[in-house]
């Protein structure tokens, strides 16, 4: 048997597996789910209203003696985070980190290309990350992106990449333009503030999705 699960804001493929207590390679590889994955490419990159097809997961039997006491644990289920630390387009490469999710703190180091990537648990929401000696705080939210076809996608990646479009409000207004043109001029390309092809296309390069 399977159910229907309609994307919400906030969702990620990740949470939606460990509510049902499955993962998420299951869910993306059934062949109900093939048009959407055809259609967004990557597990991760999913719109507000796409539906999944989520399977029902089979109750196991375990036999036991009477009379004794067993304890059953459910394994955690984690996910990956990968975050790439920029300032003015250029890596934070080496650079220590504090990750604060769920209570836990998780001390690392950026790579060589200012790339970030830490396990965290599946359901996680909402996270803060303390960088450098200065501690500079930032405070993150776990989820899935918008596809980069959409507004709302090209604003969330320039936002993550410090091209500062304001609110993800999926609308082309000055401050997304301005994102836009300083993406551009960084990358080299013509200035004119628009998600051009040739934008889009170095923005997914740029972003890795």
């Amino acid at each position: 048997m399977t159910t229907s699960h309609t994307i919400q804001e906030g969702e990620c493929i990740s949470s939606i597996a460990f509510e049902h207590g499955t993962s998420p390679d299951t869910i993306w590889n059934l062949e109900d789910n093939a048009k959407l994955k055809k259609q967004r490419g990557d597990s991760h990159v999913l719109l507000p209203g796409d539906v999944l097809t989520v399977p029902d997961v089979s109750p196991r039997g375990y036999s036991g003696d009477t009379g004794r006491r067993y304890r059953f644990v459910r394994k955690g289920v984690l996910t990956r985070v990968q975050l790439k630390l920029l300032f003015e387009g250029v890596p934070l490469a080496n650079m220590s980190y504090v990750l604060a999710v769920d209570g836990q703190s998780i001390r690392g180091e950026t790579d060589g290309s200012g790339l970030l990537v830490q396990t965290i648990p599946a359901n996680a929401k909402r996270g803060r990350l303390l960088l450098g000696e200065q501690q500079e705080e930032y405070f993150l939210e776990f989820g899935c992106l918008d596809p980069i076809t959409e507004t709302t996608g090209i604003q969330a990646r320039l936002n993550n990449l410090g091209y500062q479009c304001g609110p993800v409000d999926g609308k082309l207004g000055p401050n997304t333009e301005g994102a836009v043109m300083a993406f551009q001029r960084v990358e080299s390309l013509e200035m004119d503030g628009k998600p051009t092809p040739n934008t889009i296309a170095r923005l997914r390069s740029a972003y890795g999705c």
